[in-house]
């Protein structure tokens, strides 16, 4: 109950930091672009001609300035895209981050947003809201799994309000953030989803994130055979986008990183992307490609763009400008560059499909919508998480179906290239490797009595060692006695008997209680594993006496013994159907 309520806490914090966020964003951006006070921005309209004319180009340059300090003087863990680092503090830190995270996150996003940099918002406020449930799980004391849900509860917390999608941020959450997912740890991350995703309806509406036409993209009717196919195809080409998306971000990543001095680095780097965006003013009246590029899906959706070349040049823009802003060192998320990438793929697809056999069923925003998904799942790994919020940013129920065959190969085809997702590759760099799937831990719900070595010894305490290991029966295979005395528990011990070769007119002068192991915990044989685990680690006990189900604890009423190596071989019994397959996707 108190998990839940700090979780909604979480939400309701998130929720108002999202709005304050997005306002921080318009204030800057109207500020370098159009040199006027205000933080009214609709991110969905194109920005009007700054009265800066070619020196536009030196607007995410001096943006970038002010990112390279933050990051450089108070938290490094604020560059880049922001979700690895969260996912990295939930595996490897006990789901620790630093509580200025969020402050330098937010200032330093803000500016390479902002200022022009290619990257989106939803990185940044998923890295906030993770930081806010792992600020809450340090203060207040509470067990690592509840810091862990917090963290997670945060960043589900953080996309669900920048998209109003509290399915998907909760998905979010489930796919790429939790390590256990249960009741005791789905209903915190739904609530601070649920709350955040309030908060933000409060304040922007309830419209979703993205314009639609007024009627249903496609027919009345199954989309035919020949259209699935196509959608199926799509999802191919978005594998290939988003693998390309995957290494040349890495490559971009790796190629700066020759650059030593990190003003400098970021300075070229944002240098080019004014450049880029400039040159596209210049061409086709629009910067298109600075910030999160949402008036630019807007178009595609609304059919104001519809001509292959010019929205396939559109998603080579958007994947230079992304690579170079990430790359160099700006502060900002991927989910935004890969919905811009994903509908302008989509739409020159599904335009060049129409032109060759023009059909409804065949329609360029369907194409869009679709790649949008496409290309998110691919990059991401997150299947589930694309198809259920691209499906609450449009609310087109006939597209579930396309949706899910095109992230389905899309994601195919990236494994087939590409092992690591976007996020994963940071991390793997590290050779800090993270779970891509979900088992159900068969081993802990065993029975104790499942697990246990029933061939044991119970021997008095005052046998002599030497006699144990000169017992006929022992075959040198490793023994698990129980030490007694009289009928009370002693002790433990596990000996390899193959010492006795060589040993056989050795004298050690010590009884079995002289040796025996007083770190030892006790079970009962329908006790599961998973508790019996935790009395171990809390106990740090070495070995688990396993007694039957009724009667007194005492030597008499002993069943087995457990030790760390039958929990290993328990948990292989548990894996042996899946340990054909890949660690990582």
């Amino acid at each position: 109950m108190g998990l839940s309520l700090i979780a909604i806490v979480v939400g309701l914090i998130t929720g108002f930091g999202s709005i304050l966020f997005r306002g921080l964003i318009g204030l800057i951006h109207n500020l370098f672009f159009l040199g006027r006070f205000s933080v009214f921005y609709d991110a969905n309209v194109h920005t009007l001609a700054g009265p800066w004319g070619a020196f536009i180009i030196l607007v995410p340059v001096i943006g970038g300035m002010g990112v390279v300090f933050l990051v450089e003087t108070f938290a490094p863990e604020a560059r880049g895209h922001g979700v690895p680092e969260v996912m990295d503090a939930i595996y490897y830190k006990e789901g620790r981050i630093r509580p200025v995270v969020a402050a330098v996150k937010s200032l330093a996003s803000a500016l390479s947003i902002g200022s022009g940099a290619a990257v989106g918002r939803e990185g940044p406020i998923i890295q906030i809201g993770a930081s806010l449930g792992s600020t809450f799980g340090q203060f207040i004391r509470m067990e690592t799994w509840q810091r862990i849900t917090l963290v997670a509860a945060g960043a589900g917390a953080g996309i669900s309000a920048t998209f109003n999608t509290p399915i998907g941020g909760v998905m979010f959450a489930i796919e790429l953030m939790l390590p256990e997912v249960s009741v005791r740890t789905f209903l915190p991350v739904a609530l601070a989803t649920g709350t955040a995703t309030f908060i933000a309806r409060l304040f922007l509406g309830l419209r979703p994130a993205f314009d639609m036409p007024p009627m249903s993209v496609l027919a009345d009717h199954p989309a035919p055979l020949y259209a699935l196919l196509l959608y199926a195809a799509l999802g191919a080409a978005a594998g290939l986008a988003a693998t390309g998306f995957i290494r040349g971000l890495h490559a971009m990543e790796a190629t700066f990183q020759h650059i030593r001095n990190p003003y400098l680095r970021h300075a070229i780097g944002m240098l080019l992307v004014g450049t880029l965006f400039y040159g596209l003013f210049c061409f086709a009246g629009h910067y298109f490609v600075e910030g999160v590029g949402y008036a630019t899906i807007q178009d595609v959706l609304l059919g104001g763009l519809v001509a292959a070349p010019m929205l396939a040049m559109l998603f080579f823009s958007k994947l230079i400008a992304t690579t170079l802003s990430l790359g160099s060192g700006s502060s900002g998320g991927i989910f935004s560059p890969s919905l811009f990438m994903g509908a302008t793929l989509g739409g020159a697809f599904g335009a060049i499909c129409h032109a060759i056999y023009p059909s409804p069923d065949i329609n360029v925003a369907a194409f869009a919508i679709v790649g949008m998904a496409a290309v998110v799942g691919g990059g991401t790994g997150a299947a589930m998480t694309a198809v259920t919020m691209i499906f609450e940013m449009t609310r087109d129920y006939d597209l579930v179906m396309p949706l899910i065959i095109a992230v389905a190969v899309s994601i195919g085809i990236r494994r087939l290239l590409s092992r690591e997702n976007i996020y994963t590759i940071k991390l793997v760099a590290r050779r800090h490797f993270i779970p891509k799937a979900l088992h159900a831990n068969m081993f802990l719900v065993r029975r104790a009595g499942e697990v246990m070595d029933k061939d044991i010894l119970i021997l008095p305490a005052d046998m002599s060692f030497d006699t144990f290991l000169r017992m006929p029966d022992h075959d040198g295979r490793m023994r698990h006695v129980v030490i007694t005395r009289g009928d009370s528990i002693l002790g433990v011990l596990r000996v390899n008997t193959g010492l006795r070769h060589g040993l056989e007119s050795a004298f050690t002068g010590v009884t079995l209680g002289e040796v025996a192991l007083r770190n030892f915990t006790i079970a009962r044989e329908e006790d599961i594993m998973f508790n019996v685990i935790g009395r171990m680690s809390r106990k740090r006990a070495a070995m688990v006496i396993v007694f039957r189900v009724k009667g007194l604890l005492r030597a008499s009423n002993v069943a087995g013994l457990i030790t760390k190596e039958h929990i290993a071989d328990s948990v292989s019994d548990s894996i042996s159907p899946y340990a054909a397959g890949e660690f990582s996707t």
